[in-house]
């Protein structure tokens, strides 16, 4: 019998085990129901996603999850196949898997096994980068706001911090950072960004890369493209042909994003063999779940599949943009699966009033302290969240 998403956790016989939870595998359309009455302020505000995201999930299980970025689809039916054929193999190290992995994705970019690197999600590639790069004399450059996890990693490497506002369009300001990367260990490029939704084309990214290569010829430059298969601009392109041949770039992606496989942790670095090994010696032994690797290895060729997730998150992301737009909050065009909108307030209080209606929404990025990121849901989703943000900034402008 042919297994769906969202009867995956029954089919496979383990519901109530505990071994997978649904709720990180399977679609979230049950969530809807409205959590009760929080008191938010008093939750913990991490400068960290998984803190701040814990607190509120645990505090608020049947909320709208809106949160983190996550595909509320779930894994496809060939990834959840995949999975099921595989719990046999639950009881081995995941050797074999990890070495099935990194071929299929060689196979995939037409590289060879050794200019790819897996990891247990695309976080433990960041940290790994963050640990071979960067040290107190060699600085982290990133944007302001940017995906933080090279922050938090290259502070406990004792790294120089040299954080460069967003500039007006939301876009990561690429003359400053370029101006910070002399002496740098590593370079983050975000693209599309996280939290802003930007996104840089291809040419721009190809002389910013080689003017931080002239400049300052010992950096990495780290180009995250975990939203790469959701962007739209024409002018965009993949830095992977630059990673494999410049010792110096190194492009990092995720199946936690449009591959709907955020709770089974897998993730993937491109690059030199040099530059990879040199990260390879902070990589967790086991990093990889064989279910994991199962999953990767039969989405990633599943164009169909992904083809029709982009789809439904540009259609739910427009409808978004739309109804906010409509109450008088204008956001800049997503090249990802959320969008800031300016919502001139505190985004605090808002993510906070959000939540007591049972909807969560990101948390605050500073310095745009008056901006919320929203996480696109199913289309049903947004309909009832879009509801809610009306109702809250309605209340906040009385």
């Amino acid at each position: 019998m042919a297994v769906s998403r969202r009867t995956f956790m029954k089919t496979a016989g383990i519901s109530g085990v505990g071994l997978l939870s649904a709720p990180l595998i399977a679609a979230r359309g049950s969530e809807a129901a409205h959590a009760p009455e929080l008191a938010h302020s008093e939750l913990p505000l991490s400068p960290f996603a998984s803190e701040t995201r814990a607190a509120y999930r645990i505090a608020a299980p049947s909320a709208l999850r809106l949160d983190s970025n996550e595909n509320p689809n779930g894994p496809g039916r060939a990834a959840l196949d995949a999975i099921r054929a595989m719990f046999d193999e639950s009881p081995r190290y995941p050797d074999a898997a990890t070495n099935d992995l990194t071929q299929t994705i060689a196979t995939h970019f037409k590289l060879t096994p050794e200019q790819v690197l897996v990891g247990c999600g695309s976080g433990e590639i960041l940290r790994m980068a963050s640990y071979a790069f960067t040290s107190p004399e060699k600085a982290l450059v990133t944007g302001a706001p940017s995906f933080e996890d090279p922050v938090r990693h290259s502070e406990m490497m004792r790294a120089p911090i040299r954080s460069v506002a967003v500039d007006t369009s939301l876009r990561l300001d690429l003359a400053r950072m370029l101006d910070d990367s002399r002496g740098a260990g590593l370079v983050f490029l975000c693209n599309p960004n996280n939290p802003t939704g930007t996104v840089h084309g291809a040419a721009v990214v190809r002389d910013f890369i080689a003017e931080v290569n002239r400049r300052s010829p010992e950096t990495i430059v780290m180009v995250d493209e975990a939203y790469h298969e959701y962007v739209g601009d024409p002018n965009y392109a993949t830095a992977v042909p630059i990673a494999v041949a410049n010792p110096k770039v190194v492009v990092v992606r995720t199946f936690s994003k449009v591959f709907g496989m955020a709770g089974l942790r897998a993730g993937y670095a491109i690059g030199m063999p040099e530059t990879l090994n040199a990260m390879r010696r902070h990589r967790l032994p086991n990093n990889m779940n064989v279910l994991a690797a199962a999953a990767a290895m039969a989405t990633l060729p599943d164009t169909r599949h992904i083809e029709r997730e982009v789809q439904l998150n540009r259609e739910a992301r427009e409808f978004t943009r739309k109804a906010l737009a409509s109450m008088g909050f204008e956001s800049p065009a997503s090249n990802a699966n959320f969008i800031m909108v300016p919502i001139g307030r505190d985004s605090r209080v808002f993510r906070d009033a959000c939540a007591k209606h049972g909807v969560l929404v990101g948390r605050p990025f500073p310095p745009l302290t008056t901006h919320a990121r929203i996480s696109i849901g199913t289309m049903d989703e947004m309909r009832r969240a879009t509801d809610v943000f009306r109702q809250v900034l309605a209340g906040a402008a009385n």
